[in-house]
């Protein structure tokens, strides 16, 4: 049986990959999710062992000396990580494991994962970030402000990945991913331009 490719899934908040990443998932049984460890509150309908495992930072901190993550980092005060064991029995099964993480987390798993292909969403304009961001209707103006501040790090982060994916249509984003992991996606078009724009659009305000 040949292992499974390790996925990992990152992007503005409000680009979109939570909804990529459950298509995915419903489309195929090729993937598996590894749900992230947090420290942060559930939002409305969240569930613990589902979208996340919710834990204490006392515990959270606990998984760290035990090296029980395979990475973590710390984001809007909050700690993230990826619990060790499922991704590692994930990937001998064959299956490909799905990792929706942050950047810093992203990095580490290249270190310890070189064949881990690393993914960026991104939505197609400053403007359509910051819309989809209120729709949410899960967060504060305030709130939204500091995800668009930390939108400014990662989109100078976003170099970095592999591949670059614009989350305008759902549907042709999931079929990039599939393409990906089958290594006949397209990667000539270069979206560095597209990155730029949107970075100095939130850093001027240009989104209103």
């Amino acid at each position: 049986m040949n292992k499974g490719k390790l996925l990992v899934i990152s992007g503005f908040s409000g680009s979109g990959k939570g909804t990529i990443v459950k298509k995915l998932l419903n489309e195929s049984d090729d993937f598996a999710l590894s749900i992230s460890a947090t420290t942060r509150t559930p939002r409305t309908n969240e569930k613990n062992g589902v979208e996340y495992y919710f834990v204490s930072h006392e515990e959270f901190e606990k998984m760290i000396e035990n090296n029980e993550l395979l990475e973590y980092a710390k984001y809007n005060n909050n700690y993230y990580g990826t619990p060790r064991k499922f991704v590692e029995e994930k990937l001998e099964a064959g299956k490909s494991v799905l990792l929706e993480i942050e950047y810093q987390g992203a990095f580490q798993i290249k270190k310890q994962f070189p064949d881990a292909i690393l993914i960026f969403i991104v939505p197609p304009s400053a403007k359509i970030l910051h819309q989809r961001l209120k729709d949410r209707g899960t967060e504060t103006d305030e709130q939204i402000r500091n995800r668009l501040k930390v939108a400014l790090i990662e989109g100078k982060a976003a170099s970095e990945y592999d591949y670059i994916v614009v989350n305008d249509d759902l549907e042709t984003s999931v079929q990039d991913i599939v393409k990906i992991t089958k290594d006949v996606y397209n990667k000539s078009e270069d979206f560095t331009e597209l990155i730029i724009s949107i970075v100095k659009d939130i850093e001027e305000e240009n989104y209103v």
